[in-house]
């Protein structure tokens, strides 16, 4: 199991931990979710944040 999935699960498991039910858990538990994917990603070395950023302009 790489980071990225341990982060994504361990997002999912706090969102669930501090938020129990309802929609607002649910959007919480995705966000969460995706927050601790993305992290993972960067620990593993697939994505780096300021790619986003960077220009897409040809010289």
């Amino acid at each position: 199991m790489n980071r990225s999935t341990l982060g994504l699960l361990a997002g999912l498991l706090l969102a669930v931990a501090t938020v129990i039910g309802g929609l607002l858990g649910l959007l919480l538990a995705i966000v969460l979710g995706g927050l601790g994917f993305a992290v993972g990603a960067y620990l593993d070395g697939d994505f780096d944040p300021a790619e986003l950023t960077r220009s897409r302009r040809r010289g």
